[in-house]
Order: C-alpha cells, then sequence, then structure tokens
C-alpha cells in the first residue's frame, strides 16, 4: 500500500474500555480502512510498543499502513512506515533524520498558509485538513469547516492529503463534495458496533484515485 493509493485513515486508541485492539484493528483493516494509527497518549513506553506490533502484524496481512503519532524516535525503533507531526511536533526535516528516506511523514495542518508549505515541504509526504467540524479528539482546536478543504482542493497540488475532524456517514459527502477524496476518521469507526461495515461504508462514499504512475 502507497500513501497515493491510501483513502481511508483511521485514528484509534488502544481500546482498553473494549479490551477488543487486536479483532478491532483486524476488522477496520477487513473492511478496507488503508492506514490506522496508534493515538493513545495514556500508554506508557513499553505499552505502546506492545500495541503496535499488534497493529504492524494486522496492517501486514492486510497489505496496509500503520502509523506512529507524534514520535519520530518510537518510529524508528518499530520501523513503522508511516510518521504523523503535529504543528508543534519535531519538524519534519529533524523527524526525517531519525526516521530515514524511506519512512512516509505526514502533518497536521489548519490554516492555509499550514496547507501551503505542507504542500512544498521537501520532507513530508501527505498532510491532513481539518478539524472539519468540531471533535473531542482535539479538544480546544477551532473546527475549520469545509472552505479549508475547498482551498487545500483548489491548490491543486499532487500531494496525497486528507480531509479530518468529526467526519461521518452524516456529513462525508459534504467534505467530497468540497473537494476531498481521502478522509482521516476516528468515532465514525471506532464508537461502530461492527468497525469492518462502518469501513466499507465510509470507503464507498469516497472516490476512486487516479493514481500519478496511472495518469
Amino acid at each position: 500500500m502507497s500513501i497515493a493509493a491510501a483513502r481511508l485513515y483511521l485514528c484509534t486508541d488502544a481500546r482498553a474500555r473494549q479490551g477488543d485492539f487486536a479483532d478491532f484493528v483486524d476488522a477496520a483493516f477487513a473492511g478496507g480502512v488503508d492506514i490506522i494509527q496508534l493515538r493513545d497518549k495514556s500508554l506508557e513506553g513499553g505499552e505502546q510498543l506492545d500495541f503496535l506490533r499488534i497493529l504492524a502484524d494486522a496492517a501486514a496481512r492486510h497489505d496496509a499502513l500503520w502509523s506512529v503519532n507524534d514520535r519520530a524516535d518510537v518510529a524508528r525503533v518499530t520501523g513503522a512506515p508511516v510518521l504523523h507531526l503535529g504543528q508543534k511536533d519535531l519538524p519534519e526535516r529533524l523527524a526525517r533524520t531519525v526516521v530515514g528516506p524511506r519512512a512516509i511523514l505526514g502533518k497536521s495542518t489548519h490554516t492555509p498558509d499550514q496547507i501551503d508549505l505542507a504542500a512544498a515541504a521537501d520532507d513530508l509526504d501527505y498532510f491532513c485538513v481539518g478539524p472539519v467540524w468540531a471533535t473531542p479528539t482535539k479538544p480546544g482546536r477551532a473546527a475549520v469547516g469545509t472552505e479549508l478543504v475547498r482551498y487545500a482542493a483548489g491548490i491543486g497540488t499532487r500531494r496525497p492529503w486528507f480531509a479530518i475532524g468529526g467526519i461521518d456517514m452524516s456529513n462525508i459527502e459534504d467534505v467530497v463534495a468540497a473537494g476531498a477524496d481521502r478522509v482521516v476518521v476516528v468515532r465514525a469507526i471506532t464508537e461502530s458496533d461492527d468497525p469492518a461495515a462502518s469501513a466499507r461504508q465510509l470507503r464507498a462514499a469516497l472516490p476512486e484515485i487516479l493514481l500519478p504512475e496511472a495518469a
């Protein structure tokens, strides 16, 4: 799986309450999720490594990608194929020196200026635009609305980008109409009684992507 081909990206915690992390990520991948990021600030270092091993095994079975959030050191130690950075994390140029040339680097963006920088940055492979709608997974972060999605679509970058923030089946058509063909979701799958079915529905709502090499 390449980042250019990825359309559906899931962020999840370690599901301590449910106690079903292995089964959950396997079902999400089976339903069509292309990338799963483990994002759980409550985990100690050793615990995080244990869950990332589970995630890596599931991704390998489904020919999918898995992602580390924020921590370039953890991505380096685990050999993670994807590292996602926030605006206040290690700059991508420095993160690249830690994870090496093969890792896929992504970054969150929240303004037009940040989008422009991410689209032009030599060390980034993708970026995320949002949060489109307010979400409890990003407390204190103001929603940017679909206008920022339209801005990202309008700059004409060939770099892959994902809309993120409060996206589910009730509004995914709105972000697609604004120009997004890739999305990041959280609760739309993590709160589902059937994560595989929810992933299939979300994926079906996204347009097909014409890859650059096939153009």
